[in-house]
């Protein structure tokens, strides 16, 4: 906001950037934006992110994470160290190193960039909205706020969005192709509860271990692409398990009363209530097997042993959050209301002071309700944990307009005329970011699927649909090359920062809102503009 405040057009449209409060975030972050108004209605809207991952795994080099310049000198001094990879790009003087210049401070300042010769042109036509947004590394706090503020700005502006451009950085197998996505990949984190029923280790059949039916759970999610969708000739990738523990606190000789979990699944064309009611068919197949398994070995043992029961007791029993949750409301009505509510406060506070995370508080919430619970049978509890991220893709899109619907193979023909090379198309960016808010497809039946689901839904986290569906827009990924995103060796491809990545984004902006005629002198001199020697 400093650099813009010193932007002559910025000086005379103080209105036109800023900052907006995120209510409620415990580190007080705001979301940063700035604008360049024109002839007519029409918009596109830049968005990135300017958080970034920590820098512990730098070790003895965490001072020179930000510094490009002195941090390649150091990574010189240990060039042995690296991986052949990295050191050769280092050798050759064509990779920018640094946390954060290519995840992504490469494609904010190529944005800024743009948009602030974009405010130099006389009879510019159209508006250009940058968007800066901090937390897409965590709960994406910052774009949920975003989509807030441009429906607030399509308010007072009368702003027809066209189309969002993010600048992820993207990786490549062949140095000679790059890839343009058109929409990005949604993200659930489903959670299994498995409430048990506690004996002593001598009496193994008067009991039902929790951990053994959370492992049979776990065997049947882990990997198991009947979980992952399909969209054209794009898969999602299977989920795999983040979290599972049991509840013990110390040792003794008796089961543990439950156990829980979590994993994360991408998706690419599923709902929550799809994703719920495969994970509900999973825990009560898994159930049911182990109570199979059970007796079958129950039956082996009285063989020899004395039977301590006829049979066995245990039934399959899976239920979703809403259900537990009501079976205590109508057990303890107002009792039950009123102590769960300040359970949640209490347990949140807790987040946000970094006492906890969120899978923590998840389960010590179920946990709190399993009190108010009268009825002893095990039985399983599922449902999610924040965050929720939509799937999207222009494919989604009906009627998408002519100069969005052609964009990628305009875009495809101008990389390949000016620097020789490619653009694959993708219509699911798989790296999880920030432009699963740009739309959503059955916004009501997703808000009521969370609500059931998601206990932590609320104060903490919430899904803005009604400010989605009031800025839907297609969407489209076009960031520099970079590789070892999140890792020591971080880095971005000089040529795709200053050259190749602003010149694709300005012409998308022409072919958008210019009639696909050149805007002259956008790009001279673009790179002195970036301030890349400062991360």
């Amino acid at each position: 906001m400093e650099e813009l405040g010193a932007d002559p057009y910025f000086q005379a449209h103080p209105e036109y950037f800023g900052t907006c409060e995120i209510e409620g975030d415990p580190f007080q972050r705001r979301v940063s934006y700035a604008m360049v108004r024109g002839q007519g209605n029409d918009a596109v809207v830049f968005v990135h992110h300017n958080d970034v991952v920590d820098v512990e795994d730098y070790k003895l080099l965490k001072e020179y994470a930000f510094s490009p310049d002195e941090l390649e000198k150091e990574l010189a001094g240990i060039r042995e160290s690296l991986p052949e990879d990295a050191g050769r790009d280092l050798e050759s003087g064509e990779w920018l190193f640094g946390r954060g210049g290519c995840d992504m401070k490469g494609g904010g300042a190529i944005q800024f960039s743009l948009l602030r010769r974009y405010a130099q042109l006389p009879d510019f036509r159209g508006n250009v909205i940058v968007i800066a947004v901090p937390d897409e590394e965590n709960l994406s706090a910052g774009m949920r706020r975003a989509v807030q503020l441009l429906a607030e700005l399509k308010d007072r502006y009368g702003f027809d969005y066209k189309i969002m451009f993010n600048s992820e950085p993207h990786q490549r197998k062949n140095p000679d192709v790059g890839i343009i996505s058109e929409g990005s990949v949604g993200k659930l984190l489903p959670f299994v509860y498995v409430r048990g029923y506690l004996s002593h280790i001598g009496k193994v059949y008067e009991g039902l271990n929790p951990v053994s039916l959370l492992s049979e759970i776990v065997r049947r999610t882990e990997l198991n692409v009947d979980f992952s969708d399909v969209v054209g000739n794009e898969c999602a990738p299977p989920p795999t398990w983040l979290y599972m523990k049991d509840s013990k606190k110390h040792y003794d000789v008796s089961m543990p009363l439950s156990a829980s979990g979590c994993f994360s699944v991408l998706t690419l064309d599923q709902s929550p209530q799809s994703l719920l009611n495969k994970v509900k068919s999973v825990c009560e197949e898994a159930f049911e097997c182990v109570v199979a398994d059970m007796n079958d070995s129950y039956r082996r043992f009285c063989e020899t042993a004395e039977p301590v029961a006829s049979e066995l007791p245990w039934k399959s029993r899976v239920e979703d959050f809403d259900t537990l949750l009501r079976e205590a409301a109508s057990a303890y009505g107002d009792r039950f209301r009123e102590a769960y509510e300040r359970k949640r406060k209490d347990a949140l506070a807790r987040v946000a002071s970094g006492e906890t995370d969120l899978i923590e508080c998840n389960f010590e919430i179920v946990d709190f309700v399993f009190e108010y619970i009268d009825d002893f049978s095990p039985r399983v509890i599922y449902g999610l944990i924040p965050p929720y991220y939509p799937n999207v893709s222009n494919v989604f899109f009906e009627g998408l307009e002519p100069s969005v619907a052609g964009l990628y193979e305009k875009l495809d023909q101008f990389a390949a005329e000016n620097f020789r090379q490619h653009y694959e198309r993708e219509y699911f960016y798989t790296g999880i970011c920030d432009l699963s808010f740009t739309s959503i497809r059955g916004g009501a039946d997703i808000r009521k699927a969370l609500e059931r689901s998601m206990p932590l839904l609320g104060e903490y986290f919430d899904l803005p649909v009604e400010a989605i569906e009031k800025i839907s827009m297609p969407c489209m990924n076009i960031g520099p090359w970079g590789k070892d995103f999140h890792k020591m060796t971080e880095r971005v491809y000089k040529e795709d920062l200053y050259e190749r990545t602003p010149m694709l984004l300005n012409r998308a902006v022409e072919l958008i809102l210019n009639g696909g005629q050149p805007l002259k002198g956008v790009l001279n001199g673009l790179q002195e503009g970036m301030n890349i020697p400062d991360l």
